[in-house]
């Protein structure tokens, strides 16, 4: 199949558009809109599960954490709860701040829940379904739920990575990427990477049968390489760009990373004995040593 059309939709642009809060920008409402017409179907891709990522105080900036792990919980509207993504732990959100007990704590943030909630509410006729791990909860729940699309008993389809790949609905003509960037910006030099190839892996599941596919992408960072390139598939022009990075900073393929992880109940301790481990491992002329610090996730479970 020919790769759709790619359209990039710079979400500082949408902001302004209209009031209020909107996951979904006008062009992308319109295609929406212009595929429901024409009883054609639509995949809306979103890497955030739950309602709200977070929820935070905006008079001291409070933001509720996990007590077990360093990381933010997401709200879950459906039951009404706040949930850690790492280690499950769910309880009931703060209904004032825990820290100046002022009472208007606000959810942020997008998830494929509230996502899914505004399509239902601005196409009321369409019949939505999501695929995320919170409803693939069932045994059989993913194979019934791309059965349905399959037999064209689904109009708009909303999930995370388990919809990015693999499938074929010769049907659908419209795909919808919304915060295309939100992996870019994580603690990893593979982040570019893996958004350029989810990008171009979603644009796949668009134009797989008769009629030709489009594809939407709502980002904050248009300009970026990994979102420039993915939109023509230009694999070797991304390629080119990231290879010379990682060239002058020595990441792989031209080095091997090696990661040594320690964990402990005290953190001085670990901290401590990281220091010790680093100073016996001491410099070379063979390797680089970096740290000891931190992991980008400190606390889990």
């Amino acid at each position: 199949w020919p790769m759709p059309p790619v359209e990039v939709v710079d979400l500082k642009k949408v902001s302004t558009e209209r009031k209020g809060f909107h996951a979904l920008g006008i062009s992308l409402e319109n295609a929406i809109r212009q595929a429901m017409d024409q009883q054609e179907q639509v995949i809306l891709f979103l890497n955030r599960r739950g309602f709200s990522t977070y929820v935070f105080c905006p008079s001291c900036g409070y933001v509720h954490r996990c007590n077990n792990c360093d990381v933010a919980m997401t709200y879950h509207r459906a039951e009404n709860l706040s949930r850690c993504h790492y280690c499950d732990t769910v309880v009931e959100p703060p209904e004032k701040c825990p820290a100046c007990s002022s009472p208007a704590m606000n959810f942020f943030g997008l998830g494929t829940e509230r996502l899914e909630e505004e399509v239902k509410r601005k196409f009321e006729l369409a019949r939505v379904a999501r695929m995320d791990s919170d409803t693939m909860r069932v045994r059989g729940a993913h194979n019934a739920v791309l059965s349905a699309v399959r037999d064209r008993q689904v109009d708009i389809l909303i999930g995370t990575q388990m919809i990015a790949k693999g499938l074929d609905f010769p049907n659908v003509t419209l795909a919808g990427i919304l915060n295309a960037d939100s992996g870019l910006h994580i603690p990893d030099f593979r982040a570019s990477e893996r958004t350029f190839q989810l990008i171009a892996q979603m644009a796949g599941r668009s134009g797989r049968g008769a009629t030709q596919g489009d594809v939407l992408v709502q980002t904050l960072s248009p300009e970026h390489p990994a979102i420039v390139h993915a939109r023509t598939e230009d694999f070797q022009g991304f390629a080119a760009i990231e290879l010379a990075e990682r060239r002058e900073l020595a990441y792989p393929p031209f080095t091997r990373f090696t990661c040594i992880t320690l964990r402990g109940r005290d953190q001085a301790r670990v901290a401590a004995y990281a220091q010790r481990l680093a100073e016996a491992i001491g410099p070379s002329d063979r390797f680089i040593l970096g740290g000891p610090g931190p992991a980008p996730l400190e606390k889990t479970k």
